[in-house]
């Protein structure tokens, strides 16, 4: 099976290549795709060296897979073009997302939409992706009527340039800023650009995706989202309140039983989940559950994932792996 990776000299794209490998996805012939400074550059991939191309030549190579990650721009004019040669894109970045004839895709969730003829997938946002996993077998039993959502989100979100300032900044190195303000020993709460209602476009993400990926437009979402620090993960305090009362016994069943989803919630021996132990993991690890005392029916929670695994590149090998098994492609 040929694979094509978008943006495979990237952050996420190298991670992609990664959780391609550590699944043993069933790749026999890798197209690395980049900008057209990097082609010809070589990247290795199981024990071989592969030649970065440009996007046109990956089209013609007709691979059966393309994994997008190289931003919205790059999404919006090249998977069209690879989808019309019959290649099946997975895009990473917004673009496609709440495009209404596009399936927004986490596995654990709503992969039985997929079908033949679906050529853009757009996988979600890392922030949401994390929070519908941990909030969808609960949905399922007591219905969701709202959330409020704190992040405490990775530099590694927004690339290997922010990554670089904090290190520079922990070391007191002066040097190029990915943010207007330091992030070292700091937290910057914005997180993408303002929109004129207010909130940033990081925010209005996690109420649309939220609502696409449950398929309820019913469940009323609110957003806060914060830069810290960390290179972990990203965190959530996550407010949820439910139509029907719940048992918190029985919702830690419900978590302990969600694919995907580890429970990590023991205050007496003070173990909750923390972006450090999420690091490099596929799953997302949930804690800090507690009745919210304030209003009924209304439970806390604090959900923690490696925001490029599954947050990004193991959710989008998960959907091509849902593609394969079910003879989509």
């Amino acid at each position: 099976m040929k694979v094509a990776v978008v943006g495979a000299t990237g952050l996420v794209g190298t991670k992609m290549l990664e959780v391609l490998a550590e699944r043993k996805f069933p790749v026999t012939e890798l197209i690395p795709v980049a900008s057209e400074k990097s082609v010809g550059k070589k990247l290795r991939f199981q024990d071989r060296e592969w030649s970065v191309v440009s996007a046109t030549d990956a089209i013609l190579a007709k691979p059966s897979i393309a994994i997008f990650s190289a931003g919205g721009g790059t999404s919006l004019e090249w998977a069209p073009k690879f989808a019309a040669a019959g290649i099946t894109v997975i895009d990473n970045s917004s673009a496609w997302r709440m495009d209404p004839a596009k399936k927004l895709v986490v596995p654990e969730l709503n992969a039985d939409a997929l079908t033949a003829t679906d050529k853009i997938i757009a996988n979600p946002n890392c922030s949401t992706i994390q929070m519908v996993v941990a909030l969808n077998p609960l949905h399922l039993k007591y219905k969701i009527k709202r959330i409020v959502v704190s992040t405490y989100q990775s530099v590694t979100g927004t690339g290997v340039k922010a990554v670089t300032q904090l290190m520079n900044e922990r070391k007191g190195v002066e040097g190029e800023m990915a943010y207007k303000y330091p992030i070292d020993m700091n937290a910057i709460p914005q997180i993408d650009v303002f929109l004129d209602n207010g909130y940033t476009k990081e925010e209005m993400k996690m109420v649309n995706e939220t609502r696409k990926i449950m398929r309820d437009n019913s469940i009323q979402v609110t957003a806060t989202t914060v830069r810290i620090p960390v290179m972990g993960g990203h965190s959530e305090a996550v407010n949820v309140e439910f139509e029907k009362d719940f048992d918190l016994t029985e919702v830690r069943s419900l978590l302990e039983n969600a694919p995907g989803v580890v429970v990590v919630d023991d205050p007496s021996k003070q173990q909750y989940p923390m972006p450090k132990d999420a690091h490099n993991r596929d799953e997302v690890f949930v804690g800090r559950l507690r009745r919210d005392e304030s209003q009924p029916n209304t439970l806390n929670m604090w959900i923690v994932s490696d925001n490029l695994r599954k947050g990004a590149a193991t959710n989008a090998v998960q959907i091509a792996e849902y593609l394969v098994s079910k003879k989509l492609i």
